[in-house]
């Protein structure tokens, strides 16, 4: 692949800049602790991510904090704790706290210079504004779940994406997908004909953690480790 030939990076952003899993673990383990659970922060995220997922296709036009929320309860449910909604709204106002990874900032300040970027992500706007102030991103545009009423791997987020494309006057052939999640981004960029790469998070660990195993074809062009690793790849490149 020559990374020289693109125009626009789009990013998921949760698990590919920011460390959903430890902002989501940070509030599920001190609860699962306080209920006297026997579980591992991998075994909740696993539980949580089911829980997300079955959540965001039930109900596509819930605000996200609402997501988080009703996905927490449906964790208590299937680990057999209830959940407060006081519990329930803390995890749902949380996300600003999530943090970014170390690399990620930098990374998309290099990458700016190359490429517009363009965020694709299910979260709620106000959830990524507070991101914003970690990854201190310059974004041709921000698309989000609140934006167009669904949560990926739906094809809402890329009938916007589509229109955006238009508006820069970039064509699909000049747009790069960067994500993480292989259910999330990686099957739906098969599906849409999106050349894409992927950020493993995980590479060092085993699981999908709070990420829905791939549950259609997915593929992808290059991987990397880290967005470091991937800035690093690009700047080489030009």
């Amino acid at each position: 692949m020559d990374l020289t030939s693109f125009k626009a990076l789009s990013f998921d952003c949760y698990g590919t800049l920011i460390d959903w899993e430890a902002g989501i673990a940070a509030v599920l383990s001190p609860w699962a602790r306080s209920a006297g659970l026997s579980v591992s922060d991998e075994e909740l995220l696993l539980a949580y991510g089911r829980a997300e997922s079955s959540v965001q296709a039930a109900t596509p036009g819930a605000l996200y904090p609402d997501v988080l929320a009703a996905a927490f309860r449906r964790t208590g449910e299937a680990l057999g704790v209830a959940v407060s909604d006081e519990q329930a709204a803390r995890l749902g106002a949380s996300v600003p706290d999530w943090p970014a990874f170390a690399d990620s900032a930098d990374a998309l300040a290099r990458l700016a210079s190359r490429y517009r970027l363009i965020i694709l992500s299910n979260v709620h706007r106000a959830g990524f504004a507070g991101s914003n102030r970690q990854l201190r991103g310059e974004f041709a545009a921000i698309i989000t779940a609140e934006d167009v009423g669904a949560y990926k791997p739906a094809e809402n987020h890329f009938r916007a994406l589509d229109t955006t494309l238009g508006s820069l006057g970039i064509a699909r052939s000049e747009l790069l997908h960067v994500a993480q999640s292989l259910f999330h981004d990686h099957v739906p960029a098969r599906r849409e004909g999106l050349r894409s790469v992927w950020i493993n998070r995980r590479h060092d660990r085993p699981g999908w953690g709070a990420t829905p195993e791939p549950s259609g074809e997915f593929s992808y062009d290059l991987e990397f480790g880290s967005m470091g690793e991937f800035a690093d790849a690009v700047d080489k490149a030009f």
